[in-house]
């Protein structure tokens, strides 16, 4: 019994001391302008991301390649749940269309969910950061057509700190939005 409150009283205490590392949000940025679309509804699905990017490290890409965590710094939120949520965001904010991430909350169906696959989101040793993948449009009630797009984005990195890594993130992030939305006013 005393090696057991012993173990519980140290697993409390480690517990209780916690971490001090930083934790950074995606941001994306606010929009005047709203972008009239074919449809009226948006259901974005969890975005699938590589390992490395769905790790809660912020990861930087070294001048040999190699992907190193920033040291002391974590993304806030899960990675997919944030990447996902932006985006959702940024669209609802550029567009007409009423705009969710999955499971869909309303009665009646989405007019269109969106699918993304990322193939690399990095904040590359070149001084950009990079998104690329693609995204697929469907549509269930025939709305618009199926679709599947590429997509590579490119912004610019003021340095490499987690806070730096996480404004390119937004920004990668508000172009993929971008995309998606040319994709549907055609």
């Amino acid at each position: 019994m005393k090696i057991f409150l012993g173990v519980s009283a140290l697993v409390l205490g480690l517990a209780a001391c916690g971490d001090n590392k930083a934790r950074f949000l995606i941001n994306t940025t606010e929009t005047a302008t709203q972008t009239r679309l074919r449809v009226a509804s948006i259901e974005v699905r969890d975005v699938s991301l590589p390992a490395y990017a769905s790790a809660s490290e912020i990861v930087v890409e070294q001048a040999d390649g190699a992907l190193k965590p920033v040291a002391k710094a974590l993304w806030a939120d899960d990675p997919v749940r944030g990447v996902t949520g932006a985006l959702a965001r940024s669209l609802a904010a550029k567009s007409t269309a009423t705009v969710s991430a999955e499971p869909w909350p309303l009665a009646d169906g989405p007019a269109v969910q969106l699918e993304v696959r990322v193939d690399q989101m990095v904040a590359g040793a070149d001084g950009n950061f990079r998104l690329t993948g693609q995204f697929a449009l469907s549509s269930p009630q025939g709305q618009v057509r199926d679709s599947l797009t590429r997509f590579a984005l490119s912004v610019p990195l003021a340095d490499t700190s987690p806070g730096a890594v996480a404004v390119s993130t937004g920004k990668a992030i508000d172009g993929l939005a971008d995309d998606v939305l040319r994709k549907l006013r055609r």
